[in-house]
């Protein structure tokens, strides 16, 4: 994963996770939903609108949120974004999956540590 400064670059398919997690700790608008990310993630994820749209009209295509027009805290009118049943399902699965690749990344940058550290003692003489 490259990063730029200190924001790192979101892998493929991590948009929909990101996107279910913020909008299942509450409703929010679109922009909402950005600054949710990005606070959460302590600046280190900025998604940009571009991608965010397209991504949050999908999530509604498949059931997984809900929209519903309301008003925004600047007193706009927004559409405000809430996670469905099958979008609880969906996270579920994702945060899952997630987990499941994390551990075995992890698993591949340890045992490339391991190896170094079994090369170091296989040099060093053993003690008697």
């Amino acid at each position: 994963m490259a990063t730029h400064g200190t924001q790192a670059q979101l892998l493929p398919g991590t948009l929909d996770l990101l996107i279910l997690k913020a909008v299942s700790l509450g409703p929010l608008h679109g922009y909402g939903i950005l600054l949710r990310i990005a606070q959460i993630s302590r600046g280190g994820l900025l998604v940009e609108q571009g991608a965010l749209y397209p991504a949050l009209y999908r999530l509604v295509q498949r059931g997984w949120l809900k929209a519903n027009w309301g008003t925004s805290d600047n007193n706009r009118r927004a559409k405000f974004y809430a996670l469905t049943a099958a979008g609880r399902k969906r996270l579920r699965g994702e945060e899952r999956d997630w987990n499941r690749l994390v551990a075995a990344v992890a698993a591949v940058l340890s045992a490339q540590s391991a190896a170094q550290s079994a090369a170091q003692s296989a040099t060093q003489p053993e003690e008697l």
